[in-house]
């Protein structure tokens, strides 16, 4: 049986290191690992990373824009979670700490009540991830070798540390949903590129952040407002 075509070229993939995972490693990510180098690395599967893909891409298009939440406590997927939310219209993005009860405690003033919810990495996400159980809010998580996806309801398997994975990840994730529900036809008509989404070498932000209408920028210490080349 022949394989089904990647949603980008394998070089494309490889080029981002989306595969290269951790020496440590559980057992539960074992199915989406490859193979072990002689320098004990693991690596992932591209097939299964491009497979999951498709699937959380599936999953998302069930749900409207504004009842998504994605979420980075980690630097490197900061700017992925601000233009993913900017490119499907209107994705709620929390960068940086994740305050308590922003899912649980209607009395927080940044109480959000989102119908899915995205991980960058379930360890560094832990509060999102916990408080969206409790909330019987779903999760997709984006698992390296090392991370425990107790709680995540729908893994995607690659290198979360590395800012060219994560984002290439969140760019794909929005193009696919955009053609699955129909805002764009093909790929041509899809206006970011993967480097849109990427995050600088050395950004000034703020510790966190809170972008409510998915319309891009990070907020910078340095000049204050918003950083509009996000």
């Amino acid at each position: 049986m022949a394989q089904r075509e990647l949603l980008v070229p394998l070089n494309v993939y490889l080029s981002t290191g989306i595969h290269i995972g951790m020496i440590q490693r559980l057992k539960v990510m074992a199915p989406y690992i490859y193979k072990v180098r002689p320098d004990k690395l693991a690596v992932f599967d591209i097939q299964k990373i491009d497979e999951r893909i498709r699937l959380a891409a599936k999953m998302l298009a069930r749900y409207e824009p504004e009842e998504i939440l994605v979420v980075s406590r980690k630097k490197n997927g900061h700017k992925p979670v601000v233009k993913f939310a900017e490119a499907v219209g209107g994705a709620r993005a929390k960068w940086g700490r994740f305050m308590p009860g922003m899912l649980t405690n209607p009395n927080y003033e940044g109480y959000f009540e989102p119908k899915v919810v995205v991980v960058t990495d379930p360890f560094a996400d832990r509060q999102a991830i916990m408080e969206a159980f409790n909330a019987n809010v779903p999760v997709i998580g984006l698992c390296d070798t090392y991370n425990n996806p107790q709680y995540v309801d729908l893994i995607v398997p690659l290198n979360n540390k590395g800012k060219k994975s994560v984002a290439l990840v969140y760019w794909i994730l929005a193009r696919e949903y955009l053609k699955i529900r129909g805002n764009i036809k093909g790929d041509a008509e899809y206006k970011f590129s993967a480097e849109d989404f990427e995050m600088p070498d050395s950004p000034v932000v703020r510790r966190d952040g809170d972008d409510r209408r998915g319309r891009g920028g990070m907020r910078s210490e340095r000049r204050g407002g918003f950083n509009r080349r996000f």
